[in-house]
């Protein structure tokens, strides 16, 4: 599905990214963790072929994606950017509909089955009943919420999420990555930066580091987040505590 090889990212002259090589396959979650400043949303943003990176290539579906129009693009890619909370005065159902675009004409309206995805992906996100309401009246959390559901009724292959969770309370949290989940069940590809280790563990199969130095860490969760690499990492001490469903979590303090 998506593929970079020897991706190297650069910005003022310094190397974020040194020739990161990665392919995410159909039905997997990968999570992207590292320090404020180490590159995250950069990565996110040339891998959907927003940037040109220094050196590599993006590949999706095996075509070259600097070669792809957005539309193409937009019809088996979707990125989630970390702030995408927009306020202007639009509906909420308005504002997911968006997510449709891609697949319309020029001059095109959404569809009944349009129409029915984005229904589907409000009540998924906890949203039933806030079709008529505008963006401006409602709280981050929710703003957050109506975004991610614009991104499910899109409905694209590959989902490239930038901080899902940001200014999600613990329950939608959970909600959201377990929705996550369950579409990388269904056969998408989806790769999420995260701070938190803890939801990492539980909701990755694998995981990738990215370390300020420009040099990465790729590989099955279990066995790349670690104490040791976390430490190195984010440079605080972790502590391995027993959850009570018996699966354990590695926690900073």
């Amino acid at each position: 599905m998506l593929k970079c090889e020897k991706l190297s990212i650069t910005i003022a002259g310094r190397p974020l990214v040194r020739e990161l090589s990665l392919a995410l396959g159909s039905g997997e979650v990968i999570c992207m963790l590292g320090p404020n400043g180490v590159g995250k949303t950069l990565a996110l943003h040339t891998l959907a072929g927003l940037l040109t990176p220094a050196s590599g290539v993006v590949m999706l579906d095996g075509e070259d994606i600097s070669e792809l129009g957005r539309r193409q693009i937009a019809r088996r890619l979707g990125l989630l950017l970390q702030d995408d909370a927009e306020s202007f005065p639009a509906t909420v159902l308005d504002t997911v509909l968006m997510g449709r675009h891609p697949y319309m004409t020029a001059l095109g309206s959404a569809s009944a089955a349009d129409h029915a995805l984005a229904d589907q992906a409000l009540a998924a996100m906890d949203l039933g009943g806030f079709s008529p309401r505008t963006l401006g009246t409602l709280s981050g959390g929710e703003r957050r919420r109506v975004a991610i559901a614009r991104l499910l009724t899109q409905d694209p292959a590959v989902f490239l999420l930038d901080e899902p969770v940001n200014h999600l309370d613990p329950r939608h949290q959970v909600a959201t990555l377990k929705r996550f989940r369950e579409r990388a069940g269904q056969g998408a590809a989806i790769l999420m930066s995260l701070h938190d280790s803890a939801l990492a563990m539980r909701h990755a199969d694998r995981a990738l580091l990215l370390h300020m130095d420009g040099s990465w860490q790729l590989g099955e969760a279990a066995s790349v987040l670690t104490a040791a690499n976390l430490e190195r990492l984010f440079e605080t001490r972790y502590q391995r505590f027993d959850s009570p469903d018996s699966a354990s979590v590695l926690l900073p303090g």
